[in-house]
């Protein structure tokens, strides 16, 4: 149980999306009011990126452009690596740290499947270790 699809299953398949020529300030407030840090990029169905809060900042506020003007499409990240649902924890920290990201979309046969954040992954390695806790002290006072 430390692979992407509990962290799926758990939280649910649905993920917020926009459309490219969505204006920023549009996929802001999405953001604010589903209390999410992220919102991703479809295009006809399709997956084409994803913007973050970390996209804003750094390609639209220090650029001194403006959210109602700027497009979605035009701040996106599209280079972000995948994952599987079969792809583990670990997998997904260990690209998350390389890349120094905190979402990573989860294609399954090549169809999105939802995103996960660096939070997900943090909170389903709590739950994998309390998990483990309460086991070992169910062993511990069976054995008395």
């Amino acid at each position: 149980m430390n692979r992407v699809a509990d962290i799926i299953s758990r939280k649910g398949v649905s993920a917020i999306a926009v459309s490219p020529d969505t204006p920023v300030i549009e996929a802001l407030q999405i953001m604010a009011e589903k209390n999410i840090g992220s919102v991703l990029i479809m295009d006809g169905g399709e997956y084409v990126g994803i913007i973050t809060e970390r996209d804003y900042s750094r390609k639209v506020i220090l650029k001194g452009k403006n959210s109602h003007d700027t497009k979605v499409a035009e701040i996106m990240s599209t280079d972000e690596p995948a994952v599987k649902p079969s792809d583990t924890l670990e997998h997904c920290m260990q690209l998350m740290t390389e890349k120094n990201i905190r979402y990573l979309p989860v294609f399954e046969n090549e169809m999105l499947a939802g995103v996960i954040s660096m939070s997900d992954v943090v909170k389903q390695t709590i739950l994998l270790q309390q998990e483990t806790i309460n086991h070992l002290d169910s062993y511990i006072h069976s054995n008395r």
